[in-house]
Formats: C-alpha cells, sequence, structure tokens
C-alpha cells in the first residue's frame, strides 16, 4: 500500500505530506503566480482573451457598457485560478495492490482509497493513476464532491502478458473549479511494484533413477534420530517446550535458549538457465528464450511443492535462492515458499546476458555443497543455441550431479520453423550421462517432462520417484 496526503490546491510539489498550512517558500511571490496561471483550462484562456478583445473594443467605440463586459470575462478565470490555488482542503490517498506478484496473462486488482482530511468539503476531483502501458490503458475516475471527514473508493484492474516488474503511480489529483476556467494537477509521492511471473505448467510426477555409478542408495538419510539433539541451540520461541531449555547457553547468551532438533536432509535440485544473448534469437512471449524462462520456473515450483530442496543458477553463475548455509539450497520445508518466491522474482526480471559461455554456472556447481564434494541429487537445465565448446563444457557439468536431465532449444527452429538441434550436441551430452531433449517450437513442457522420465526408467540401480517428496531422492544423496 501506498500512502500519501498532498495538500489539494496548495502549490506543493510532489512528495510532500500535505501537513503545512500554506502554500510552499518556493511557490510564493512570482512562482506561485505563475503555478496558478499555468492551470488555466482552454475555456479560462478564451475568458481572457475575449475580455481583453472586449477591452480594446471598449476603448475604441468608447463603449463603457462593453468595457466591464470584458473586464468580468477576462478578471473569472483569474479569480478562479486564485481561489483553486489557494483552496486548504487536504486529500490523503492510499493504493492496494492485491496481489503484488501474478503470473503473467492473469489480472490484479488495485484498489484507490481517497479521504478528505480538512474540514472543508472538496469541489469535484479527477483521480489518474499512472501505469505502464504494457499493463493497460491509464486509468481515471471522476468523484463527486466529498464532505469534510468523507472517503470514495475506486478500483481498476492490471493485466499483463510479459514478465517484468512495473511501477503503479504516482497518484495525480485533478482540481478544477465550477466553471471548468482553471484545473491543477497535484501528484501522490508514493508508488507500488507488480511482479508478473513467467507462466508455469503444472508437471506430472515421473520416476527418474540415479546414475550409473552407483552413488547412494536412492533414498534421503536422516542426519540423526528422531528426538536427537543438536550441539547448535537457538533462541526460544512462543510455543517451545520449556523441558527443551538450555540452562547453560541461557546463562551464556543472556536469553532463553532451547535445543534445536535435527531436520533429515532434503533431496536436492539444482535448475540452470542459459541466458546468453548468443544462444537465442527472436523475442516476445513465444520466444525460444521466454520457453526456457517458463520451464525453468515450471520446475522450480513443481519441485518446491514436493519438499525438495531448489536452487536457481544462470550462467552469469550464483545460486539463488533464500538466504542459508547449505550452499545456495532453499532451508527448511517452512522457508520453501520465500524462498521460490525470491526465484520467481528474478524469472521474472532476468534478461539476455552478455556473456559467451557457461564457465561462471560451471564454476558454480563445482563449489563444494554440504555433501562434501558428493554428487547433488538433481540437475535440470535449460539451454539455448550451443557450439561445440559450450556442449563440452555442458558435459563436464553432469559430473556434479547424480541425475541430469537438459532441454536444448534451436533458436533458428523457434524463430523460422526449420531445423533443429544438431544430433552431434545432443550425442555429446548423452554420452556424458545427460537425458538430453530437443524442444520443437511450442512443445509443451509437461510432454517432454514424462518422455525424460521414460527414457531415465530402467537405466541405473538406483530408481527414485521423481516429484513424490523428500522420501526417495532422484539419483541417491540428497
Amino acid at each position: 500500500m501506498s500512502d500519501g496526503a498532498p495538500v489539494a490546491g496548495d502549490g506543493r510539489g510532489p512528495g510532500d505530506d500535505g501537513s503545512g498550512p500554506g502554500p510552499a517558500p518556493a511557490d510564493q511571490g512570482k512562482g506561485a503566480v505563475r503555478v496558478a496561471l499555468s492551470g488555466l483550462t482552454t475555456r479560462g484562456r478564451s475568458f481572457v482573451a475575449a475580455g481583453l478583445a472586449a477591452g480594446v473594443c471598449a476603448y475604441v467605440l468608447g463603449q463603457e457598457d462593453l468595457l466591464r463586459v470584458g473586464l468580468l470575462l477576462a478578471v473569472l478565470p483569474l479569480i478562479a485560478a486564485a481561489v483553486l490555488y489557494r483552496t486548504r482542503y487536504r486529500v490523503a490517498g492510499s493504493r492496494r495492490l492485491s496481489p503484488s506478484r501474478v503470473v503473467a496473462g492473469e489480472e490484479a486488482r488495485v484498489q484507490l482509497r481517497m479521504e478528505n482530511v480538512s474540514r472543508l468539503p472538496t469541489g469535484l476531483l479527477m483521480l489518474q493513476d499512472h501505469v505502464p502501458y504494457v499493463l493497460g490503458p491509464r486509468p481515471r475516475f471522476v468523484l463527486d464532491r466529498m464532505e469534510a471527514g468523507g472517503r470514495r473508493e475506486v478500483s481498476y484492474r492490471v493485466r499483463s502478458d510479459l514478465r517484468g516488474r512495473y511501477p503503479l503511480g504516482p497518484l495525480q489529483l485533478r482540481l478544477t473549479d465550477p466553471f471548468g476556467l482553471c484545473e491543477l494537477t497535484r501528484s501522490f509521492s508514493a508508488f507500488d511494484l507488480l511482479t508478473v511471473v513467467p507462466r508455469t505448467e503444472e508437471l506430472p510426477p515421473v520416476r527418474l533413477t540415479g546414475d550409473g555409478s552407483g552413488h547412494g542408495d536412492g533414498r534421503l538419510r536422516s542426519l540423526a534420530l528422531a528426538g536427537d539433539d543438536d550441539l547448535i541451540p537457538r533462541p526460544y520461541r512462543h510455543g517451545d517446550d520449556l523441558r527443551r531449555v538450555h540452562w547453560r547457553s541461557t546463562a551464556r547468551f543472556g536469553e532463553l535458549m532451547v535445543r534445536r532438533e535435527e531436520q533429515p536432509r532434503r533431496a536436492r535440485c539444482t535448475v540452470l538457465l542459459d541466458t546468453r544473448a548468443v544462444a537465442y534469437q527472436g523475442s516476445g512471449p513465444g520466444s525460444a528464450f521466454e520457453w526456457a524462462v517458463s520451464g525453468a520456473a515450471s520446475v522450480l515450483t513443481h519441485l518446491s511443492a514436493r519438499g525438495f530442496a531448489v536452487r536457481l543458477i544462470t550462467d552469469e553463475g550464483g545460486a539463488v535462492s533464500a538466504e542459508s548455509a547449505t550452499a545456495g539450497f532453499s532451508a527448511a520445508t517452512g522457508e520453501s515458499a520465500d524462498s521460490v518466491g525470491m526465484m520467481m522474482d528474478l524469472l521474472a526480471v532476468v534478461e539476455h546476458s552478455e556473456r559467451d559461455g557457461c564457465e561462471a554456472a560451471y564454476e558454480a556447481l563445482r563449489e563444494p555443497g554440504a555433501t562434501g564434494g558428493a554428487p547433488e541429487g538433481l540437475l535440470v537445465a535449460f539451454v539455448g543455441d550451443l557450439d561445440h565448446e559450450q556442449a563440452a563444457l555442458m558435459a563436464r557439468m553432469r559430473r556434479r550431479s547424480a541425475t541430469a536431465v537438459v532441454f536444448v532449444l534451436d533458436s533458428d527452429a523457434w524463430l523460422t520453423g526449420t531445423g533443429g538441434v544438431p544430433r552431434e550436441r545432443l550425442r555429446v551430452l548423452r554420452e556424458a550421462g545427460w537425458t538430453a531433449l530437443a524442444v520443437p517450437p511450442g512443445a509443451p513442457l509437461a510432454g517432454l517432462w514424462q518422455h525424460a522420465g521414460r527414457e531415465q526408467t530402467g537405466a541405473g540401480d538406483a530408481p527414485g520417484l521423481f516429484g513424490a517428496g523428500p522420501a526417495m531422492t532422484p539419483g541417491g544423496r540428497g
């Protein structure tokens, strides 16, 4: 929610809270006159011009009555501007965005509330909110006279087919006199951000096997028996059992500390997204790059909902997830939603990188994790065009995971509808142990996901249910 309280007609600029009784010092004198006269409408300027013309004619013809009419026409807009500028009523406004994060193609509702916080009733108000063009037309509303302490609420909807982060605001009020001779605009300072995340597909649970080298036993191991105490205490939280208070640590830290139970290790998955500009052609919702972004979002949400610790890596390297001590993987189950939300926010604004290769991602995968350098579960990659060097690099990445699936997109095929991923590139990846799938233009991810499961079923001796939760680990140790 964004709040503000600009003074209606007091000459203040955007960002002022309108708490003062009169015009700002910078607007006094000639500046105040200039601001007031700048608000004259076409009708007001016409009245002034007509009045001056009538005055000149009256002087030439010697008609006193015409001179009186000319003075009335010329002075009336000036009086309206002065009265409107010196009006002392104040209007407070707020904006509520629900929800603040939406999927591309879905609508969000914006509710605007205006409140007259002065002791004087307002005149006719025209309300306008600034929104980016991609979200739709700029909303405008006409508010009737508000009594002292009165409120008015209006709402509108925004929708975007393009992911991104879009500002809403600032909110503007247009004040007019009863004759429509003068119009002044006042702006609120605050604005909100609408995050449009990529579309996701609902993926079916499929069965993938572990790696052929026999790393792990295909199930999630617990670090300790249920109920065993961790050596590291934590601060007391409301609802904790007082029998678990660790008095020695309480005396040491000066606050109530309790013994923490260890949590079982979770199955892990790393999602790699290739964002290199040289790997994709075309743009728009139907481009290969947008399909890859949507596919990465679908896998992240699918696996996180089933208890996996997930992280996102791009070709620029670096693991993106909630802060934790597990090498970038999302932390406890209670934090999974926040972690996935952070990654979805990143995918909402991710753009092409200027890198020529995925070396940074390779180094990020090589960093030892909590498993002491052992293969870290599942690796799912979405990549664009691969040359021979990058295909060889992807083959080496396979060593850092127990199970690896890669979706390869050929940008020429997506742009022109002809061609396809070279078989040599797919052969290199498959020989390295990847389950490599070429993605045809517009292909649904759910079908490719099932195809990957069928290719992996029976390929090793440690099968696990991919997508069935932390009871089974795809490809060995979590």
